[in-house]
């Protein structure tokens, strides 16, 4: 048996799903742009391990479950290496599709950032400005990383991750239903378009009237506000966001997903909402909320 003589150790990010934002990039320190705006910390995300032997010439070797390539996690890793010589290996597991509003990038950047950091002996403040960064320059999304610092709800006050930026977090009990209804729109494509991103500053002034003690209905009211005025959902999605506001569920779109996420008002409008979506053929997930943010996962795999 192969035994491994180096340092080892694994983290975990939630997934996300914004209802409703605003990009801040006019801040000069980048680890202050981002955006605005409130979403939903998922207990499902993304696994890091990651490996380090200190002997040898210098090798990054990042890797995961999926067949796409990882340009932000590679990004994290290396940065964080920095000079140093020796072999690191970092392997993604996730939980969530990628390109479908699940805040994959900013997961699996910050699991990365967390487990490398861990096993590098860095601070972890250096770890999430490092994620931060990545995601902000890579195309990833504005803001993902300081959302899933916590878990529950959350507010991004102020864009960036602290002390820049400023994210209130508040527990989150209901279940919501989750479900894909086509394929990957990528965060990049949507956030260059000059179009869509006038769309966007224009509808993103629903989060202003939500606060620390806002209820689970005004949060999932303003995520259908924002969906609404943005216009991003392809036909389907919109007939069937209707649907579902029809028989008594809060329905909205995830940014930038075709994917819907649904809060039931009451437990016969859960009964109607997924006796209709298995009626349709329209495979549905029940999600809880994360309880925390992203953190670093004990004993390491072996």
């Amino acid at each position: 048996m192969v035994v491994w003589a180096g340092r080892e150790a694994r983290a975990f990010a939630p997934g996300h799903v914004t209802l409703a934002f605003l990009p801040r990039p006019e801040s000069r320190d980048p680890r202050g742009r981002g955006s605005v705006g409130a979403g939903i910390v998922l207990e499902l995300g993304v696994q890091a391990r990651a490996r380090y032997r200190p002997e040898g010439p210098r090798r990054i070797s990042v890797t995961s479950d999926l067949s796409s390539p990882l340009p932000i996690s590679t990004e994290v890793v290396r940065r964080l290496l920095g000079s140093r010589t020796g072999s690191l290996t970092v392997h993604l597991r996730h939980e969530l599709p990628e390109g479908q509003g699940f805040g994959t990038s900013a997961a699996g950047a910050l699991s990365s950032a967390i487990a490398v950091a861990e096993v590098l002996e860095l601070p972890t403040a250096r770890a999430i400005a490092t994620a931060h960064l990545a995601d902000l320059f890579g195309g990833g999304g504005l803001g993902g990383v300081a959302a899933i610092l916590g878990g529950g709800t959350e507010l991004r006050r102020r864009p960036g991750i602290p002390p820049w930026g400023r994210i209130v977090h508040r527990p989150f009990s209901r279940a919501i239903l989750v479900g894909v209804v086509g394929g990957p729109i990528p965060s990049p494509g949507v956030l260059r378009d000059a179009r869509s991103l006038r769309r966007i500053v224009a509808a993103g002034a629903v989060w202003e009237g939500l606060g620390p003690g806002s209820s689970p209905e005004e949060f999932f009211a303003a995520g259908e506000r924002f969906t609404d005025r943005v216009g991003l959902a392809p036909p389907a999605l919109r007939a069937l966001l209707r649907a579902l506001r029809h028989r008594g569920t809060y329905a909205f779109q995830a940014m930038f997903g075709e994917t819907f996420v649904a809060l039931p008002r009451s437990a016969d409008a859960r009964t109607a909402a997924l006796d209709w979506l298995a009626r349709g053929g329209v495979r549905t997930v029940e999600l809880g909320a994360a309880r925390d943010g992203a953190r670093t996962l004990s004993p390491p795999l072996r």
